[in-house]
């Protein structure tokens, strides 16, 4: 299928290059950064901070590839990953000589690297972010950590960002303004009154960072002009004087042109990244903010759109250049390295008129023609989205790579405006990472992806009494035990004291991540290109933002549902067996005869989720607003201290948390055996959809999707046949908006791949090298999964439409 035309040569060689790149560890960052801090120890932290980057910035290696007309490098060398020892060491010597032995997401490294690395380590100890943050939790929270009913290593191991800076101001007036405006609320500063010191540091900081960006692209530059001396091809000779131009102009002065504003961007993001070990870093509405260089220069006639469209392939494989390691236990939850820089196409405008442009239609061909699993492409749906855009939008969901996912206006703005966003902000809202929404450049860290809460565990803890039952740890007063129980209430009542005790613990487990971030890990680059930071004179973690709104990531809702529907139906209700009979049955992982016919009825016998059966539907909506409840007593670190919000909400975003939380939870009550994964996102259980995907949309529509602005994420699965005719697109298009204008869904995404071909590329990789599917709100190349999460995404139920 050609519908979308095909990568230009060049192009088409830089992506074979990036794809046959080996993905290595690079040491630059880490030996720039020791060396910084070292060299700074007695400034402030957010000063050091600063300094940390212009030193990373002013001496890490540059080169500009062969092909590209975008200059900028993350690493040493493409799809390399930097180590960031400033938020932990621990894992990293830990696991030097496993890195190309995991089962999935390998990266490689030098012995003489990993010497280097071991050489700084010992300056790292029991003073990295990880250290600190440990050590700050209490022991009686810990141990929901240590045990892994609350994950949070992310968050100690990583930056936070989720997020999108103000991008859009950046083009038009460079960061020059920025530099301007800093100065003079630097200048403006009584500095008698000690409380704007801590301002002082932060304004200096910001000048040091904008500074460094600028000096960034200026190295770019000269580089080059160099290679243009020694160049033999006019035509490239020309591309390099041209970008050397450009160069020396953007990021610090606005751009005119659409290449100027697509390197200028391109500068900035990846100077956020090597500032931070965040990941969810996001374009926001790139349709929306390019769209005027686009319209010009066509009426200039100094771009086509054919070039238009190479520029933007030329800015999706400069993204996906970008790599990450992560420990093996992080990496579990984020299989397929993901980066999750989501770009926004689509949706509304503040005017709430259709914001479709033909920059829109170019985005989604350019995505198309490079066909990588970055960056992670969210269509914002309405009522008001025209078919021919909705079939364009088929077109891409066809060629398999998981994308576009669609977020649904109709639902999300409401909440958003029903929170204290403002409309005309509500209306500018753009993915984040995964599913999670917020607003670019206005938003702080963070709107998903706190610590992670594994529902199911915690119901199997409610049942048994207040006590885990893998360590045999007692984690708080219970109800009773499930084999005393009489009644379905004091279930209900079990999960409802557990739920609410385990959340205020990861409330607490969030707050020492945030606190020592804050002092630790402040994001001087990040923080400057956020409204009102500079303003405030505060860091996104100190309260900078105009709007802070945050959730955290609650796994394993479909099984919570369907454990529910089977002891109610089974036990209280039929009394095929007892609760007894039940608990030797899961104690014992449904073994032997009597244990396989319990687990026989509890899969057979009762409802399940995603059939559209109130019975197990408004059980799980019930069940799931206990914690809704219960978050939203809660605030952030940043409530009360300038940004709109401060609080939580629940997100379903799981990433790939299902698979490794599931390993370490027992059998479960709806007759899933132990150590396997849960269900994923808000998707019902592997094979229990037996009413096809207009059911699983009715089911899901039931849950309250309204608060859980984290996002609701809902991966279906079609075979490629499905869509091969234009009927059959067109049924899609109705199904979702059927699902979105009627039912109110927040979120679909589609895995357009069958069963076959995954197990043959498990059988044959070689033959699959290209093969991306969707894991979770992103999407990744099968071969560099482990097999856990492969036959995890193989067992996902295949619907017709």
């Amino acid at each position: 299928m050609n519908y979308f035309g095909k990568l230009t040569t060049r192009m088409q060689e830089f992506r074979e290059d990036l794809l046959n790149a080996k993905p290595m560890v690079c040491v630059e960052r880490a030996k720039l950064v020791t060396e910084s801090y070292k060299l700074h120890a007695d400034k402030p932290m957010v000063l050091r901070r600063a300094l940390m980057l212009e030193n990373v910035l002013k001496n890490m290696s540059i080169y500009i590839e062969p092909q590209t007309l975008i200059a900028g490098n993350q690493a040493c060398s493409n799809r390399s990953a930097p180590i960031f020892p400033e938020y932990a060491m621990d894992w990293v010597i830990k696991e030097l000589d496993e890195f190309d032995k995991r089962d999935g997401d390998r990266f490689y490294i030098t012995e003489e690297n990993k010497q280097a690395l071991r050489k700084i380590a010992p300056y790292w100890e029991h003073n990295t972010l990880k250290d600190r943050g440990i050590a700050a939790m209490p022991a009686e929270s810990k141990v929901f950590y240590d045990l892994g009913i609350i994950k949070a290593e992310g968050n100690i191991t990583s930056g936070d960002a989720h997020l999108a800076v103000n991008y859009e101001k950046i083009l038009i007036y460079g960061l020059a303004d920025y530099k301007k405006r800093t100065q003079e609320k630097l200048n403006d500063l009584d500095l008698t009154d000690y409380k704007k010191l801590n301002k002082s540091y932060f304004y200096r900081g910001i000048i040091i960072v904008l500074n460094a960006v600028v000096d960034f692209a200026k190295r770019y530059a000269d580089c080059a002009f160099e290679k243009a001396r020694t160049e033999q091809n006019d035509n490239r000779r020309a591309e390099l004087v041209n970008m050397g131009h450009i160069l020396s102009k953007v990021p610090f002065a606005g751009a005119d042109n659409l290449q100027e504003a697509i390197q200028s961007l391109w500068i900035v993001h990846l100077c956020l990244q090597i500032e931070s070990n965040g990941h969810s870093l996001s374009y926001g509405r790139m349709d929306q903010y390019l769209y005027p260089f686009y319209k010009k220069d066509l009426a200039d006639k100094t771009v086509t759109k054919d070039y238009a469209c190479e520029l933007l392939t030329n800015l999706w494989l400069k993204t996906y250049t970008i790599n990450k390691i992560r420990s093996w236990g992080h990496t579990q939850f984020s299989a397929g390295s993901p980066l999750y820089q989501n770009v926004t196409v689509g949706g509304q405008t503040s005017s709430k008129k259709d914001a479709v442009n033909p920059l829109s239609y170019l985005i989604l061909r350019s995505v198309a023609q490079v066909k990588l699993p970055q960056p992670n492409l969210t269509v914002r749906y309405h009522s008001g989205l025209d078919d021919t855009f909705m079939k364009e939008c088929i077109e891409v969901v066809r060629l398999g790579t998981g994308m576009p996912a669609f977020n649904n206006d109709e639902i999300i703005i409401p909440s958003f405006i029903k929170k204290g966003v403002k409309e005309i902000d509500a209306y500018n809202y753009s993915a984040i990472g995964c599913v999670e929404v917020a607003v670019p450049g206005k938003w702080g860290y963070r709107c998903t992806g706190m610590s992670f809460l594994n529902f199911v565990k915690s119901f199997m803890i409610a049942l048994n009494d207040g006590v885990d039952i893998e360590s045999g740890i007692k984690l708080c007063e219970g109800v009773g035990h499930f084999k005393n129980m009489e009644r379905f209430d004091q279930v209900l009542e079990a999960w409802d004291k557990i739920i609410r005790e385990f959340t205020r613990h990861s409330v607490i487990i969030d707050n020492c991540a945030d606190t020592v971030l804050e002092q630790d890990a402040a994001d001087v680059l990040c923080s400057s290109l956020v409204d009102d930071c500079i303003d405030r004179g505060l860091t996104l973690k100190e309260g900078g933002a105009v709007y802070d709104f945050i959730s955290g990531l609650q796994v394993g809702i479909a099984n919570l549902g369907d454990s529910l529907a089977a002891i109610k139906k089974c036990i209280f209700e039929d009394k095929l067996f007892t609760t007894s009979q039940l608990w030797v049955a899961i104690s014992n992982n449904f073994e032997g005869e009597e244990g396989k016919k319990i687990q026989n009825s509890l899969i057979n016998d009762a409802p399940k989720y995603g059939n559209d059966d109130d019975y197990i539907d408004l059980l799980l909506k019930d069940a799931y607003d206990v914690y809704i409840d219960e978050i939203g007593k809660y605030h952030n670190t940043r409530y009360g201290r300038g940004p709109i919000g401060g609080i939580y909400s629940a997100g379903t975003s799981s990433i790939s948390a299902n698979v490794p939380q599931g390993d370490s939870t027992s059998a479960t009550p709806d007759g899933r055996l132990a150590h396997t994964p849960l269900a994923e996102g808000c998707s019902p259980s592997h094979g229990m959809d037996k009413n096809g995907p207009t059911s699983v949309f009715k089911s899901v529509s039931k849950l309250p999707t309204e608060k859980i602005t984290g996002g609701v994420l809902l991966n279906q699965k079609v075979n490629p046949q499905m869509l091969e005719k234009e009927e059959d697109r067109m049924k899609l298009v109705m199904l979702l908006r059927t699902f979105f204008n009627r039912l109110h869904g927040f979120h679909v995404q589609y895995n357009v791949v069958s069963r076959e071909v995954l197990l043959d590329a498990q059988k044959h990789p070689e033959d699959h090298r290209d093969l991306i599917v969707r894991v979770a709100g992103y999407s990744a190349f099968f071969n560099v999964l482990s097999k856990q999460t492969q036959d995890d995404i193989i067992e996902r139920t295949e619907h017709k439409i």
